[in-house]
């Protein structure tokens, strides 16, 4: 491919010469995404797999002035664009609108690069594309809008606020394909547009880019209610980032809190208080991009948001572009979700399990036989949760790596976590649940740090084995035997706190003084010469 196809000519002629000559003498263009000028500074060029710093050419007023002067107006939005290309600048100002700094990104229309999620895109279901700045979702869209609009002849119409899917100019760039173009006055009026492409050019597909505000996501819910496939774009990088945007959750379908009654509260191991998905999510599918030829899909997003609330790991389809074509190296989650309530009121609005299935592509089945699964699960710490925010402990297993589970059996479990005031309040109550003593670590307060301490304990304690509090203590004597001999002070070896709680009263024991040190999980006990009165 000549290094100068798809516009890129048009873009070096608005940079100033001296940068343009840099460049040309490069030969990696097929692989520059864009060039940075900021006054008074050295000039930029990001490439994909690295950043060449110009420390010789320093940015002048007239730099910027050429290249300003070389493209179209800056729009509200302070992007400007090249007519009949797909490249892309950004201003910077001062604090008197002055343009001091220029963001000149490349665009390109590229054929193919939707081939490991052609299948998906060919389904008719809305698909939402997430991932970091720059790393090609935008590219990604307009070949799905060519592909829809060319190959499966749709009736696609795309809503390109910044001009950045189409190009700049009135006629939309070839990248497109038969896809019309509507253009947004000011980026706030997006949300105005999408619905005026639906009520007035009848389209089967909308194309979206970068819905970022809760207006616009009410519109896009209004276009899926309609049943106009929906394609689109969002800031964040994952689902869960999603369901943490206020803004935006609206997109998978929204969070609310929901009070249970006691018996289900106590049926599913959790607080009274929890959260659950609102309503049905706008977009079927999301798709992560992890880089250029990796991709994570969650081909039921309904599903996925209920397991996420009820602590449970999303495990999205693993997408991976080879040279041998498309691997896929994970399979969805397959656990069962509970319908919410809503659903089950309004069956119309649940998905149907046979659509889901018929979506699918086949896959190969896991390697893991049912046996080894079994071991790996017996060698687990079984946790269950006594008042405990169960959300937080599995999201603390996530973190941590522990190798751990949360159980709904008491009877099956080996440790138990329990808040202070729940054993207060009813000591015999969890021996008479359980029909044993159980190891029970106790934490003061529901929140996410407190749980993560005492999940290291109860882990410790399963390393270590039953005579952990025994080693602990034979350490504890050994050390006020050294302390009483040298007159220096010892540390002991990290433990959890009910165990510094006995090692100090051993220390007093002998009268002599002692204080814990350090941060968790790594706190330990110091014995100290000072003798107590």
């Amino acid at each position: 491919m000549s290094p100068y196809s798809d516009g890129l000519l048009q873009f070096l002629d608005v940079l100033p010469a001296v940068v343009r000559e840099r460049l040309e003498r490069g030969d990696n263009l097929d692989s520059l995404i864009e060039v940075v000028l900021d006054y008074g500074r050295p000039a930029e060029a990001r490439y994909r797999d690295r950043v060449e710093r110009m420390n010789d050419v320093i940015v002048t007023e007239h730099d910027i002035d050429f290249t300003q002067k070389s493209i179209g107006e800056f729009g509200s939005d302070n992007r400007a664009g090249i007519e009949r290309t797909l490249h892309r600048i950004s201003a910077i100002r001062n604090r008197h609108d002055k343009v001091i700094g220029l963001t000149c990104r490349v665009g390109r229309a590229l054929e193919g690069t939707i081939d490991i999620i052609d299948d998906i895109v060919r389904s008719g279901e809305s698909i939402l594309l997430l991932g970091k700045p720059g790393i090609g979702k935008t590219t990604k869209l307009r070949e799905i809008a060519r592909v829809l609009a060319d190959e499966v002849e749709k009736r696609v119409v795309i809503v390109d606020t910044s001009n950045e899917i189409a190009g700049d100019g009135d006629v939309p760039h070839p990248g497109i394909g038969a896809a019309r173009r509507m253009q947004v006055r000011v980026a706030a009026e997006q949300h105005g547009v999408m619905i005026e492409a639906v009520e007035n050019h009848m389209p089967e597909v909308i194309v979206i880019d970068e819905i970022g505000n809760e207006a616009e996501a009410a519109a896009a819910r209004t276009i899926a209610e309609r049943g106009v496939q929906l394609v689109g774009t969002a800031h964040g990088q994952t689902l869960e980032n999603l369901m943490l945007n206020p803004t935006l959750a609206d997109l998978i379908g929204g969070i609310q809190a929901v009070t249970l009654s006691d018996a289900e509260a106590q049926r599913r191991g959790t607080q009274k208080t929890v959260l659950e998905r609102k309503a049905p999510p706008t977009f079927d599918v999301v798709i992560e991009l992890l880089d250029y030829d990796r991709l994570a899909v969650h081909h039921n997003v309904q599903k996925t948001v209920d397991m996420i609330l009820r602590g449970l790991p999303p495990r999205p389809e693993i997408r991976v572009r080879t040279g041998a074509g498309m691997e896929i190296v994970q399979n969805e989650q397959t656990a069962e979700v509970e319908e919410p309530g809503f659903n089950k009121r309004f069956p119309a609005l649940a998905r149907s399990e046979s659509a889901a299935q018929a979506r699918k592509m086949p896959v190969a089945a896991p390697k893991e036989s049912t046996s080894t699964v079994s071991s790996d699960l017996a060698n687990l710490v079984k946790i269950f949760p006594y008042g405990i925010a169960r959300t937080r402990l599995e999201r603390a297993i996530r973190e941590k790596r522990a190798p751990a589970f949360v159980t709904n059996d008491v009877s099956q479990a080996d440790a138990v976590m329990a808040i202070r005031s729940t054993i207060t309040a009813k000591p015999r109550k969890l021996r008479d649940l359980a029909g044993k003593p159980i190891n029970t670590v106790v934490v003061k307060s529901n929140t996410f740090t407190q749980i993560a301490v005492a999940l290291d304990e109860i882990i410790r304690q399963a390393t270590e084995g039953p005579d952990y509090e025994a080693k602990a203590m034979q350490e504890a004597q050994a050390g006020i035997e050294s302390v009483m001999q040298s007159g220096k002070p010892f540390e002991l070896n990290p433990a959890p706190a009910t165990i510094r709680k006995m090692q100090h009263q051993m220390a007093e024991a002998r009268r002599l003084a002692s204080e814990s040190v350090g941060d968790d999980p790594n706190r330990r006990l110091r014995i100290l010469p000072t003798r107590l009165a």
